[in-house]
């Protein structure tokens, strides 16, 4: 397998107020295409840090990233927007969708963004609600869905638009125990199905257990790196939460 990210000597430094915080020191990681991954530790271990880090939402203090054979150091600002439009897809703990917009509309938003036509458009994010076990609910809002319908979208906002990573930061934290393992049955499903690479940050134990490889990070550092066997099987199919 190929190399998807590399992360080599990443170190980044906040102030807060008098106080320096370390959030992350010399982390060196790499991500082989396919991956289905979990960034885990405790809050203020560096993870989410380290998630924003390789989705170009932050800049590290030293250190090299590369994302698809492209070193973040190397790439201008416009050069840097486009490959998070469309290599990157990203889910939030708190969902981030737009609110005025139907589901549908949440769904096409980033191919629109990518200059997608119109009919094309439409005619992906329906697959794709479908795909997610929403096709009933494609004209609602996001204050009309339940949190794992709202989740669903945002699963489906992030792959429609064919990233070849989807960084996900907690997505079970606001969801219930049978909707979030219905989520991950789903993206992991995707995973496998579409060989996309998810990188998850998280400290949810279930999370975990469907993670294929286990990274775990404390005080900016990462203290355990192991694969885990693939035994989450069969899939769940997945519920209409």
């Amino acid at each position: 397998m190929t190399a998807i990210v590399e992360c080599k000597g990443i170190s980044k430094t906040y102030r807060q107020g008098k106080v320096t915080v370390k959030a992350l020191s010399d982390v060196d990681l790499t991500v082989e295409t396919g991956g289905f991954i979990a960034l885990a530790g405790p809050s203020g271990s560096g993870k989410t840090t380290l998630l924003n880090l390789i989705g170009g939402l932050d800049t590290p203090d030293s250190g090299r990233i590369t994302v698809g054979g492209r070193s973040y150091g190397k790439l201008k600002q416009a050069e840097m927007a486009d490959l998070r439009l469309n290599h990157i897809g990203f889910i939030f703990q708190a969902y981030n969708l737009i609110p005025v917009l139907s589901a549908v509309e949440n769904v096409e938003y980033v191919m629109l963004l990518q200059g997608v036509p119109a009919a094309e458009r439409r005619q992906r994010a329906r697959q794709m609600l479908e795909e997610v076990g929403l096709s009933d609910h494609c004209g609602r809002r996001p204050a009309e869905l339940s949190g794992g319908q709202q989740q669903r979208v945002a699963v489906a906002r992030a792959i429609v638009s064919g990233p070849s990573i989807v960084l996900a930061d907690e997505p079970t934290a606001n969801l219930d125990t049978r909707t979030g393992e219905s989520l991950l049955a789903l993206m992991r499903k995707m995973n496998r199905e579409r060989s996309v690479t998810f990188i998850f940050s998280t400290h949810d134990n279930m999370v975990m257990a469907y993670a294929r490889r286990l990274v775990l990070i404390r005080d900016g550092r990462i203290v355990k790196d192991d694969d885990r066997p693939d035994t989450v099987q069969p899939l769940a199919p997945p519920a209409k939460a």
